[in-house]
């Protein structure tokens, strides 16, 4: 039980700790040599459940009051006499038992478990002035300052824990908000998840026997992080790409054993029903959460004046580095649930809390080189080679420079020691370089004169700010083609990553798309994955992945036209243009002999577009793999439509933007843009003056915010389905 950091990651002096344990061990021991004779008896149900209790207290102190009362090893001397007695008396083992924490395999976890109620985003305040427009709202629905709770924003996976008389019964990460997936068995082995609640909270409970779902992070401390990575590195795998993946990860491993060995831990702060419990607001809840033995976080405060709000936040911003864990922002709520039940919800978020983010992590580090790579398209893009840092919870090795231009513009020179951030605490990006740290010798940077790929020209057409290799033979643009033709949004063939591709490509296997519906289970198989185990022997990519991938390659045969389309990677050809392609020819033959102009001429396309798809289909090369594919059962071509079954236009006229997730439905994006355009609408991917309408999922992002800067109608799921089980827009 290794001992946990107080509020802000401040640690106990180490020599006090050592101190303070060894006295600890000797008194405990009296006191557990007399506990067990006065506790000696014939009964052993009592015996054990006495020993539970006995954890069960221990664990609290340790997790919830960070208070530790008895050494490691009297902890442990409790837990092997449990463990002793219930495997003398396997009749009375109960899984809400401490020593149940680590089950056996169980193959049928990730089942779909639905949530008590939806587990909302938060919508984010990029700066304090954003901030404080967000306390301005609260103000005026009330007409006052109200009190809110700060609470730091944990980088972590989202968990929904459900107790029924007391007792874990399921635990299940958040999915899409509504339905998650069931994870009890893995949730069961983190340490500081009580399998059931103290005693002494049942009280606060209005009904204990009655389900109550609770939420909050599950988080991968630093230190547990990097020794994951590093034992893995050693192991010739992949590493994480920060801990909040690490987490998400260790809770979807089918071996639970597995999870109990990542060392993760909780924060929990939520309750999906209010109702539930005899608690006021979210001060009140928090402080039942700690009675009711969960782990919560220390660093929280109840805030009544907008200057209190401002300096916890900066404060965290000072302290985020010194946490042992992950933060990436500060949580604002409106404390009291009835407030909060009166400002209600958008479509996407609850309008009584708020995200406060913290401005981009800046650090600096060395560029090693600038090496080029080529897309599919032969697009030659120059990306930054640094020395490793992290910046923002994850390490960063690589960036985009985007072009030549871009480069020249942030006079960006190998050897120089360049400032990195995180946009948006996602994406690695270059700001620029540190010119009094520059090397006497740095040299601008141009791009090459042929591609690093192949050897062949590059060019820079007129008006354009790409090199672009010419040569249709570059193995960097087949290696693309082939991952774009596998990628979401094309043909959708999942578990076909870069990684096997290459060793595909590496082998010969794979030389166009085409060739994707001649690979078999057996030889995916034997694939050699390019390392070795243990034994020295080559690490095969095995029959279970080889099945799934014959299956998924089998199952992308039927995609609709419109994704083999896209899928063939054609300059400028994007989803939008696919469809409408698809729409306006709906078979590749027809397609093939439309003219230049013909395309051209079609709403949405215009000459460079169509040029490009005309000169793309009467490439010999391009139409021998075309022709391949139809041989070998990809779909192209649409089933031509009855004309009597066709719905009523009645949304003709109308452009509709779809942002965020459909839970309530289940449908795609796709799939709901596909029903608006057979009834007549058009679907567009940017949010303008024009959009008739914007639909916002769960999770919707930016182009939620830019309908409600533009004054563009919002409309949730519920009035989308409305509109497509009718056929009219709202008025």
């Amino acid at each position: 039980m290794a001992k946990a950091p107080n509020a802000f990651g401040a640690f106990f002096p180490m020599e006090e700790v050592k101190t303070a344990v060894e006295n600890m061990a000797d008194e405990q021991q009296n006191l557990l040599d007399e506990r067990a004779l006065a506790e000696a008896t014939s009964d052993p149900a009592a015996r054990i459940e006495a020993l539970r209790r006995e954890i069960e207290h221990h664990t609290y102190l340790y997790y919830a009051q960070d208070a530790p009362e008895i050494s490691d090893g009297a902890f442990d001397s409790l837990m092997r006499e449990l463990r002793e007695l219930e495997a003398a008396h396997p009749e009375l083992v109960d899984p809400s038992s401490p020593t149940q924490r680590v089950g056996g395999y169980v193959g049928e976890q990730f089942a779909p478990v639905r949530h008590a109620r939806r587990m909302y985003s938060l919508d984010n305040a990029m700066d304090l002035e954003e901030l404080d427009a967000w306390i301005e709202r609260v103000t005026e629905a009330f007409g006052r300052m109200v009190p809110v709770v700060c609470e730091l924003k944990i980088d972590g996976s989202s968990i929904a824990l459900t107790y029924e008389d007391g007792r874990l019964v399921r635990a299940a990460t958040r999915g899409d908000g509504t339905t998650g997936e069931d994870v009890t068995a893995n949730m069961r082995t983190v340490k500081d998840v009580p399998l059931r609640l103290r005693e002494a909270a049942l009280g606060g409970l209005r009904d204990a026997a009655a389900p109550v779902e609770l939420r909050g992070e599950v988080y991968m401390p630093k230190s547990s992080f990097d020794a994951l990575n590093a034992a893995a590195v050693a192991n010739g795998k992949q590493a994480f790409a920060n801990p909040r993946n690490a987490a998400a990860g260790s809770l979807r491993q089918k071996d639970p054993a597995i999870t109990a060995n990542r060392d993760l831990s909780t924060f929990i702060y939520a309750v999906a029903d209010e109702r539930a419990l005899a608690v006021e607001g979210q001060w009140e809840l928090l402080a039942w959460l700690r009675e009711a033995g969960f782990h919560v976080n220390p660093d929280v405060e109840l805030c009544e004046t907008r200057e209190a709000v401002h300096a916890f936040c900066e404060r965290a911003i000072e302290r985020r580095e010194a946490l042992p864990y992950e933060i990436d922002g500060v949580v604002v709520k409106v404390n009291a649930f009835a407030q909060q039940e009166s400002m209600g919800y958008t479509a996407r978020a609850p309008r009584w809390a708020v995200a406060f983010k913290f401005p981009p992590e800046e650090k600096t580090t060395l560029l090693h080189d600038i090496t080029v790579q080529v897309g599919r398209t032969g697009k030659l893009t120059p990306v930054a080679e640094m020395e490793p840092v992290v910046v923002a919870g994850s390490t960063v090795a690589r960036a985009t420079l985007h072009n030549e231009d871009e480069v020249q513009r942030k006079d960006v020179r190998v050897g120089d020691t360049v400032i990195v951030r995180k946009a948006g605490d996602v994406i690695p990006e270059v700001l620029g370089p540190v010119l009094a740290l520059r090397p006497a010798d740095a040299a601008v940077w141009r791009m090459p004169a042929t591609c690093p790929s192949c050897g062949s020209p590059v060019i820079r057409e007129e008006g354009e700010v790409d090199f672009r290799c010419i040569s249709i033979d570059c193995p960097a643009q087949a290696l693309e083609r082939l991952l774009h033709w596998a990628s979401r949004g094309a043909m959708d063939i999942d578990g076909m990553g870069e990684e096997i591709v290459s060793r595909l490509v590496e082998s010969g296997r794979l030389t166009d798309v085409a060739d994707y519906y001649t690979l078999d289970e057996v030889e995916l198989a034997l694939l050699d994955m390019g390392r070795v185990n243990k034994d020295g022997e080559p690490i095969r990519l095995g029959s279970t992945v080889a099945k799934k991938l014959v299956a998924a390659i089998d199952g992308s045969r039927a995609r609709p036209f419109s994704r083999a389309l896209f899928g063939l990677g054609i300059r400028h050809v994007g989803k939008t243009i696919a469809e409408l392609l698809a729409a306006a020819y709906p078979s590749i033959e027809a397609l093939m002999e439309a003219s230049e102009e013909d395309l051209a001429a079609l709403d949405g396309v215009g000459p460079k577009i169509a040029r490009s798809v005309y000169l793309f289909l009467r490439t010999p090369d391009n139409a021998a793999v075309i022709e391949r594919l139809r041989k070998r059962g990809v779909a192209m071509a649409d089933e031509a439509a009855d004309p009597d079954e066709q719905l009523p236009q009645t949304l003709e006229g109308l452009t509709f933007v779809l942002t965020g997730s459909l839970v309530e439905s289940g449908m795609t994006r796709d799939e709901a843009g596909a029903a608006l355009k057979a009834r007549g609408a058009k679907v567009s991917g940017s949010v303008s003056k024009k959009t008739s309408y914007v639909v916002a999922g769960e999770a919707a992002g930016s182009k939620y915010d830019k309908a409600v800067t533009l004054g563009v109608p919002v409309l949730d799921e519920a009035a989308l389905l409305r509109i497509l089980e009718t056929g009219e827009v709202p008025e």
